[in-house]
């Protein structure tokens, strides 16, 4: 009976000695709070967002996944940086219409280089190479 109550009285000993020593003792915190992950937003302020930025963002996780608000944030960032690339793809696109209509109905050549000659309506091969020039290949 007496191997019993020392054996019991040091476990009760060594765990709250464990426990002081985790705790602390009141003393000095030897544990610290570790402060909750916070997403920093590596997407570029002062570029347009690329592929290899997407492929390296990396969200915090919370207890149940991917805290929502950062998941939000970065989804409505992308959503916008799309939304002003189709904008700007439409503007070009629409422009380049607009001259090519143009061009039509002048009968400007859009794809002749400076100094070019313009094409007679007898020559059948008015490009460079037949013209002599080296063609660039």
């Amino acid at each position: 009976m007496r191997v019993f109550w020392f054996l019991l009285l040091t476990m009760v000993v060594v765990v709250t000695a464990v426990t002081l020593a985790v705790v602390g003792g009141g003393g000095s915190a030897v544990l610290q709070d570790v402060e909750p992950q916070r997403f920093t937003d590596p997407l570029p302020a002062t570029r347009p967002v690329g592929r290899a930025d997407v492929e390296a963002l990396r969200l915090p996780t919370a207890a149940r996944g991917y805290r929502m608000a950062d998941v939000d944030e970065a989804l409505s960032r992308l959503g916008a940086e799309l939304a002003e690339r189709d904008a700007r793809i439409a503007e070009l696109e629409s422009a380049l219409a607009g001259a090519q209509a143009s061009a039509v109905s002048t009968g400007t050549d859009l794809f002749k280089r400076p100094g070019d000659r313009p094409a007679e309506p007898g020559d059948l091969g008015s490009g460079p190479a037949d013209r002599g020039e080296e063609s660039g290949r």
